[in-house]
């Protein structure tokens, strides 16, 4: 199954160059690794990255990350999938820019 990570371009730039990443501000301050659903990518782009260019959309398969991913009640009862490692860069399938079109994210349609 994938999951998602949105990342500023910086952070993505920077799990690219060391291979790894204890994730942006809220995941090191929290102490896991924030990824979302197909279904939950927009609502928390929508909270968390209202208005914020330059952000990038990662997809993870959960197979590699076995024991280390949690499934955690958060947002509206809903469960979110946490990573309590470090995120590695052979973790991600694939990265694609996340476009602000009149203040709003655009998803790429494989995630329809």
């Amino acid at each position: 199954m994938l999951i998602y990570k949105i990342f500023r371009a910086d952070e993505w730039a920077a799990l690219q160059a060391d291979g790894e990443t204890q994730g942006a501000p809220i995941d090191v301050s929290d102490g896991y690794v924030h990824f979302s659903t197909a279904d939950q990518a927009a609502e928390t782009a929508a909270k968390h990255f209202s208005g914020a260019e330059g952000l990038v959309l990662l997809a993870c398969d959960t197979d590699g990350m076995a024991d280390d991913l949690k499934w955690e009640v958060s947002r509206g009862g809903a469960k979110f999938p946490h990573l309590y490692r470090k995120l590695r860069l052979s973790d991600v399938i694939w990265s694609k820019p996340l476009p602000l079109v009149d203040g709003v994210h655009q998803f790429p349609e494989e995630m329809a």
